[in-house]
């Protein structure tokens, strides 16, 4: 229940779907003569429209999520494996070609191959089925072997969690999979703004991962005003920030996580 009412609700508040919703919502009360209604709602999608696509909250937004947790310095001279969460594949069109095209998180695949020849002996789980309501897609678990195979990662050091629709999943199924051992270093590969949640999903189920953030998509030093990228960009780094922060506080209020802004223990 929780799964599909999220993506409901995600669905309708995303920035693009909202102006979709409100312009609607003008035109029917323009129809109807609703005046004040119609002049509401087109305000609105506009409003929407600049703070989303013309503004810099988007990024300013995210860099707090980014910030939260770093890469471990030193890095661990041995560990038991690696965990790499789904996301960064274009499930759709993988399952259509049977390749393993890359989407803007594609940097978690990279740095898995990375990590994976850094760390021979570790075994890699890719956790991560098709989290979609009504598309058809591949999950990353799925794809992700074809590439890595390619890139020299041997099949046997992989284990394939493809059933996870979603972070909390993510956590409990690949729990479920390796059963880690009392003092095994584990590394989680995630986009650097969806960390915060994920390390804290990872530590209700009982498996102690250590971050390595990755996709990071900030520079580090955005302030409110006015957009520093193109719309289309800002608008996508609207929408992340805003699934990112509206799932924390869900997760939390929920009983999911333990805080609406996880950190570093």
């Amino acid at each position: 229940m929780f799964f599909l009412a999220a993506k409901i609700f995600w669905f309708l508040l995303q920035p693009i779907n909202l102006i979709g919703i409100l312009l609607l919502l003008a035109l029917i009360a323009t129809a109807m003569r609703w005046r004040r209604l119609s002049l509401f709602t087109t305000t609105i999608a506009f409003l929407v429209v600049a703070l989303s696509a013309w503004s810099s909250i988007g990024p300013v937004m995210l860099r707090p999520l980014e910030d939260r947790f770093a890469r471990p310095n030193p890095a661990p001279q041995t560990i038991a494996g690696i965990i790499m969460l789904g996301g960064g594949m274009e499930g759709a069109i993988n399952l259509k070609r049977g390749g393993y095209e890359l989407n803007a998180g594609g940097d978690r695949l990279v740095e898995t191959a990375v990590l994976a020849r850094r760390y021979p002996e570790a075994r890699i789980v890719l956790s991560g089925g098709n989290g979609s309501l009504v598309l058809e897609g591949e999950g990353d678990a799925d794809s992700a072997p074809r590439l890595l195979e390619g890139l020299g990662v041997a099949r046997e050091r992989l284990v394939l969690e493809n059933k996870s629709r979603d972070t909390f999943e993510n956590a409990v199924f690949s729990r479920e999979m390796v059963q880690p051992k009392a003092g095994e270093t584990w590394l989680l590969v995630t986009s650097a703004f969806h960390m915060p949640r994920s390390m804290a999903l990872f530590r209700k189920a009982g498996f102690d991962v250590v971050p390595w953030p990755v996709d990071y998509r900030t520079r580090g030093d955005e302030m409110p005003g006015r957009a520093t990228d193109n719309p289309l960009d800002s608008l996508s780094a609207t929408t992340i920030s805003l699934r990112e922060w509206i799932g924390l506080v869900a997760y939390w209020l929920s009983g999911r996580i333990d805080s609406p802004l996880p950190g570093p223990a």
